[in-house]
């Protein structure tokens, strides 16, 4: 198996695949490979939002806590799927936990990084910005659909 660089793992990603690629080499200069392993906790509510992530595989439990119940599951992410978001918006905090259901590989991005490349290049932020609007408004349909599930009246 060949070694691919972070710009060739980033084409095969649904989020970054079509950007231009002065885009795709600015943001691999933000970009790592990570690993964590089953059970692993990936980041937890409350701590310092300051990467993102694009699952090459596995799957991780979006949670959070419920008092006298423990962690409450509220979504799966999977292969292809983004990784947070509050990287993005001040305070950068995490308002959830996010734990490895399964080993999973990823690309992870430096959020500082990424923030002061979006200031420097207006078109980079603009796509970002545009892509992550994408990501978060399919998750706010997502929950709705959920919310519609769990209160509906079968009466």
């Amino acid at each position: 198996m060949s070694v691919r660089t972070i710009e060739q793992l980033l084409v095969e990603t649904r989020l970054l695949a079509d950007l231009p690629e002065h885009h795709l080499a600015t943001i691999a200069g933000c970009a790592v490979t990570a690993h964590f392993d089953e059970g692993e906790y990936i980041f937890r509510e409350g701590g310092p939002a300051d990467t993102f992530y694009v699952l090459r595989s596995g799957s991780v439990a979006l949670e959070t806590h419920v008092p006298g119940r423990g962690a409450a599951l509220l979504m799966t992410v999977h292969e292809q799927d983004v990784l947070g978001w509050s990287w993005l918006f001040p305070p950068y905090r995490w308002h959830l936990d996010a734990r490895a259901i399964e080993a999973v590989r990823a690309v992870a991005f430096d959020g500082a990084c990424l923030r002061q490349k979006s200031i420097d290049d207006h078109e980079l932020g603009y796509e970002l910005m545009r892509r992550f609007a994408e990501v978060i408004v399919s998750r706010l349909q997502a929950t709705r659909m959920q919310l519609l599930d769990v209160y509906h009246d079968d009466g």
